[in-house]
């Protein structure tokens, strides 16, 4: 099996799109019934989002078999530093059959390399409790400084 990773563009929105429906629907219990309705609004929103949201594509044998994103935003500028920016990794996915051979961590380079080139100050993750290891063993670790607010 030869996989490749990639930065995806806008041509590979539908793509996506069919990943991110299979994993809210094999992962997330979604019972959506609409995925043709999903994947055009998907792609719609990944065309809107590519200057914040830099998709990543894993492929096997022609096959798209995963994905991974990198979420870029702008931070306030300091007199030092005028240009100022974070990442968030999100949403990456592997299908399951394929799962443990090496595709999420080439997903993970690839995004993580981006975010080096991009010069970004740091890169957060929100992760299942199942993939923490996956991302401590890049270099991920827990942070005491972390806040979150969530509404009720």
């Amino acid at each position: 099996m030869q996989v490749s990773v990639r930065e995806a563009t806008a041509a590979d929105a539908a793509a996506l799109g069919g990943l991110r429906w299979r994993r809210l629907t094999e992962e997330r219990g979604y019972t959506g019934t609409n995925r043709a309705a999903f994947v055009e609004l998907f792609s719609a929103w990944v065309t809107d989002h590519l200057s914040t949201h830099l998709p990543f594509l894993a492929e096997a044998d022609d096959d798209v078999v995963g994905m991974a994103w990198l979420m870029v935003a702008d931070r306030v500028p300091t007199p030092a530093r005028r240009l100022r920016r974070s990442g968030d990794v999100q949403s990456v996915y592997v299908v399951p059959e394929l799962r443990d051979r090496g595709i999420g961590a080439a997903l993970l380079e690839a995004v993580l390399a981006e975010a080096r080139k991009l010069d970004l100050e740091h890169v957060t993750v929100h992760s299942s409790k199942r993939a923490v290891p996956f991302y401590q063993r890049v270099g991920f670790q827990h942070d005491r400084l972390w806040l979150r607010w969530q509404p009720e």
